[in-house]
């Protein structure tokens, strides 16, 4: 039986099924509760992720959940606790009542909490028919950016042990953007915005306030782009509970990489191309962005090392990658000529067609990224790009195969051009799908070719089909030899599979220059190790933890400390991307169409 609960005064209505609460999930039972109250510190090992029907809502629409669990075993009773959070405001409603008093979701309040037995389920009903946590509900009458929030906590409900986030904007108006912005503009998250087509912004600075959701309009001519031109600046400032959210305007479950194409930031940091570069009309130290039209709005480059291009923070971008012609797509995120006091951190990119992050030369220093699912590489730098980077992990799956976990050029049309591409990289995992590349032969975790320098430091490169390094070409070994190249702290494990690799640095890496430079017999090779980084889940897509697990070699004492230099964290004396603090919680969302749609 079924009963309609008003409640008006937080603006939400609530088809409340009684009884459905916890159907599934039955109660623990004293002996287990006793059992799990003797633990201390307990961490669960459980996978799960949860999703609303649609991104946004009109105030009137109706929203509905689902939820995938996947226990492995798990044997310990959780109090689930749930709630409804305004990010305006951080006001919480909690499930079943969406009260202001915290209860579980069985409605027991706090000191009477009733920890249950998780199970197995797929695509479960959390609102809506059958719901776990009652019917659908209505979307709350504030605008802007909400969250559906989801707790395991411990037996006696008082530590949390897992979170799951779904989050969507309820919005008072949809507005198409297209063509040109050429003077100040402000985007706000009361609103959706479509944009449609190559939108350029010229002479002005566009403002993105945090929580703002922006979709890209598949099947335009020419693909939909946001570009901001050199002569412009992006503020797109978000926040870990109101990230900026910029997606495929597709339903969810029919999302595909390139629906849109993406994000192009230009700005006047040096670049290496000469003169005419590729029958290009171009000044030295300028060139024009691939994929676009080569005019005034696709020029990057010039001589302000300092040029600041705005602020990237807390940013989603998803499904990009629009082809503009044959092999000439959109990166989800790519920066050209951009300045030491661009800001870029706590950025994710999943499911692109091209790359996940490319730089095209400047100075732009980047921390706290994630590259999922990409159909090409994760990494991508060319043209004299001399940046800093940490903290990333960057992942694939053999269902979405991509490329290159990091492929680095000096310049495709002049090795031996200056500035030298040469960005110093810390703190970064790569996960390979273990199937050939999506679409190169040799597709390696980290290659290096056409006459690149660079220093990469403290990384983990695991599951790639071909070698987890490779150093490529006689411009580019030419690096290692005068210094431009430095790996120190390279953790190598399953790599190499396409050939059998054995479980060795030399078995692990392309054999010649780059397994010489790997043993330590030439250039600035430094503690390559072959052993098992002990991460806690980096194969489940939907779901992924890529901290290790007590014990791991990761937290090994010896790794090299990155430099004391304003930018770069020197507490992370471990490898990869992370060490014991899930630095993506929250503004994130992993959940593949795949997962949504079976």
């Amino acid at each position: 039986m079924r009963y309609l609960l008003s409640l008006s005064a937080i603006g939400i209505t609530l088809a409340v099924s009684f009884g459905y609460a916890g159907q599934g999930w039955r109660g623990a039972d004293p002996g287990l509760v006793g059992r799990a109250a003797a633990l201390e510190n307990y961490e669960t090992g459980i996978a799960a992720w949860m999703w609303t029907d649609n991104i946004w809502y009109g105030k009137d629409k109706q929203i509905q959940a689902r939820m995938t669990v996947k226990t492995y075993g798990e044997w310990y009773p959780f109090t689930i606790v749930a709630y409804l959070q305004n990010n305006q405001t951080g006001d919480r409603k909690y499930f079943p009542g969406l009260t202001a008093e915290v209860t579980d979701i069985k409605g027991n309040p706090v000191g009477q909490f009733r920890p249950m037995l998780v199970e197995d389920g797929e695509r479960m009903p959390l609102l809506g028919d059958d719901g776990l946590l009652g019917g659908a509900i209505n979307a709350p009458a504030e605008s802007g950016m909400h969250t559906l929030v989801l707790e395991f906590r411990d037996w006696n409900g008082l530590r949390i042990l897992k979170t799951l986030y779904a989050k969507f904007v309820v919005v008072d108006a949809i507005e198409d953007i297209t063509g040109s912005i050429e003077s100040n503009r402000r985007l706000t998250n009361d609103k959706l915005y479509r944009i449609n087509g190559t939108v350029f912004v010229r002479n002005a600075t566009l403002t993105i306030d945090p929580g703002t959701v922006i979709l890209g309009q598949p099947g335009s001519e020419p693909p939909s782009v946001l570009v901001i031109t050199r002569s412009a600046k992006l503020i797109a400032n978000g926040t870990r509970s109101r990230p900026i959210i910029m997606t495929s305007a597709l339903p969810f479950g029919e999302r595909n990489r390139g629906d849109w194409g993406g994000l192009i930031i230009l700005g006047r940091a040096p670049v290496n191309t000469g003169a005419n570069t590729a029958g290009k009309d171009n000044q030295a130290g300028e060139f024009y962005i691939e994929g676009l039209p080569a005019n005034e709005d696709s020029k990057f480059g010039g001589n302000d090392p300092d040029h600041d291009c705005g602020v990237l923070r807390y940013v989603r971008v998803e499904y990009a990658g629009s082809t503009f012609a044959p092999n000439n797509e959109a990166n989800s995120i790519t920066w050209g000529g951009c300045g030491r006091k661009t800001v870029s951190e706590y950025l994710q990119t999943i499911y692109g067609l091209d790359d996940a992050f490319e730089w095209f030369g400047g100075t732009n220093d980047a921390r706290y990224l994630i590259g999922g699912l990409a159909a090409d590489d994760y990494l991508d730098w060319q043209l004299g790009y001399t940046g800093r980077i940490q903290f990333g992990f960057f992942y694939q799956d053999p269902d979405s195969p991509g490329n290159r976990g990091i492929e680095a050029d000096n310049s495709e049309f002049d090795q031996g051009a200056t500035p030298l591409s040469k960005p110093t990289v810390f703190n970064v995992t790569f996960v390979g799908s273990g199937q050939p590349g999506f679409d190169e032969a040799n597709a390696p975790g980290i290659y290096l070719r056409r006459g690149t320098g660079g220093t990469v430091n403290n990384a983990i490169v695991t599951r790639f089909s071909s070698a987890g390094v490779h150093i490529d070409g006689a411009s580019t070994e030419g690096q290692i030899d005068n210094g431009n190249i430095k790996m120190n702290g390279i953790l190598l494990w399953n790599n190499n599979l396409s050939a059998g690799g054995a479980a060795t640095v030399a078995g692990q890496v392309r054999s010649g220059a780059t397994a010489e430079f790997a043993q330590g017999n030439r250039g600035q090779g430094r503690q390559f190790v072959v052993a098992d980084p002990m991460l806690r889940r980096p194969f489940e897509v939907n779901d992924p933890d890529f901290r290790p697990m007590p014990g791991s070699i990761v937290f090994r004492a010896n790794w090299i400390q990155p430099p004391d230099d304003g930018f770069f964290d020197q507490s992370a004396r471990f490898i990869g991307a992370a060490g014991e603090t899930k630095w993506w919680e929250e503004w994130t969302s992993f959940v593949t169409d795949k997962a949504i749609k079976q």
